[in-house]
């Protein structure tokens, strides 16, 4: 992907005073009305069908609600094409939508991300071998995270990756591609001291957020999680930067997608309906890369922290930002 070429989707109208008031808001969902085709009108607060929930659920009472934010526009070479997105991510945890934001403006600063699902490299290899059959086996992996989705995968398997100039690093997020490697070197001590299967840093925490908002089944996610992510320096200094996830349970036919919030969301990245399903795991690996990226310069930069503080997550309800730096100056 050429390096030159700028996303041209516009930036997430946001405001500065009151984030959360009915104009920026608004301004939002006109944006999404204009990439989608199509009015958000569950997203909204419509209501869906409760018939639309038969066979899915018993002892119906209602729909839970979960805060629903874009991130993006994230920018991706899949196996149907380039696109460029904006990806919807349900979540309370705030600071999570802004990292995620953040770490695809750092992909499109080298371009964007390439990714591709492992399908396509195991039906090549059974026609040059002549295989007798080609097939993904696992024991009782269901749901669970485990060494063998590693090795064997699962569902999809998507490998996603993207070249960071190092001034985009530096001016974005403060850090540089040394400083990047030096820290997924020591997380990479610790994860062999876990033995965990989860060699990224924080998959759940994206995957889980477009699942809840494209209709997947959550009880997947410690399964996608499993996976590895790596960094290097390339010759020219830039950051070369990958996921691995082997095990991507993902759908857009059927279940929960087909309907309400979920099928608005999955048309909103264009992935609603058959054929699909590799792009949307496509999509899901460049997700899991900007996050990764993301928090793992904030760590750098020691930013962390403030960050959460500055979008309020860290702070009871109630306590306002003057009166809880008081306190702290109190107990210090």
């Amino acid at each position: 992907m050429s390096r030159r070429r700028k996303p041209s989707l516009p930036p997430i109208p946001r405001a500065a005073s009151d984030d959360h008031s009915i104009a920026p808001v608004a301004a939002r969902r006109a944006l999404w009305s204009r990439v989608a085709g199509a009015d958000p009108l569950h997203v909204s607060g419509a209501p869906v069908p409760l018939a639309s929930a038969r066979g899915k659920i018993e002892n119906l009472v209602g729909y839970a609600q979960v805060p629903l934010g874009l991130a993006g526009p994230l920018v991706l070479d899949t196996s149907l094409g380039r696109r460029e997105l904006y990806v919807p991510m349900a979540t309370t945890e705030g600071a999570l939508v802004a990292s995620y934001s953040r770490g695809m403006k750092l992909l499109a600063a080298g371009g964007g991300a390439r990714a591709r699902a492992a399908e396509l490299v195991s039906a090549d290899l059974e026609q040059r071998t002549k295989a007798l059959e080609r097939f993904v086996h696992g024991q009782d992996v269901e749901k669970r995270a485990n060494a063998r989705a590693q090795i064997e995968g699962r569902g999809r398997s998507v490998v996603a990756d993207a070249t960071i100039p190092r001034a985009a690093l530096r001016d974005l997020a403060r850090t540089t591609p040394e400083k990047l490697c030096a820290i997924l070197d020591s997380y990479r001590v610790g994860f062999a001291e876990l033995g965990t299967h989860n060699w990224l840093v924080q998959a759940a925490n994206g995957l889980a957020a477009v699942f809840l908002a494209c209709g997947q089944d959550l009880a997947y996610v410690g399964e996608c999680a499993t996976g590895q992510l790596d960094f290097a320096v390339d010759p020219r200094g830039d950051l070369y930067a990958s996921v691995h996830l082997p095990a991507l349970l993902v759908g857009t036919v059927g279940g929960g997608s087909g309907q309400g919030t979920a099928a608005e969301c999955l048309r909103l990245m264009g992935c609603l309906g058959e054929g699909q399903a590799d792009c949307f795991a496509e999509i899901l690996g460049a997700t899991v890369l900007a996050g990764d990226l993301s928090l793992m310069a904030a760590f750098t930069s020691h930013e962390f922290v403030a960050a959460h503080e500055r979008l309020g997550r860290n702070r009871p309800a109630g306590v306002p930002k003057g009166r809880k730096r008081a306190r702290r100056k109190l107990r210090h």
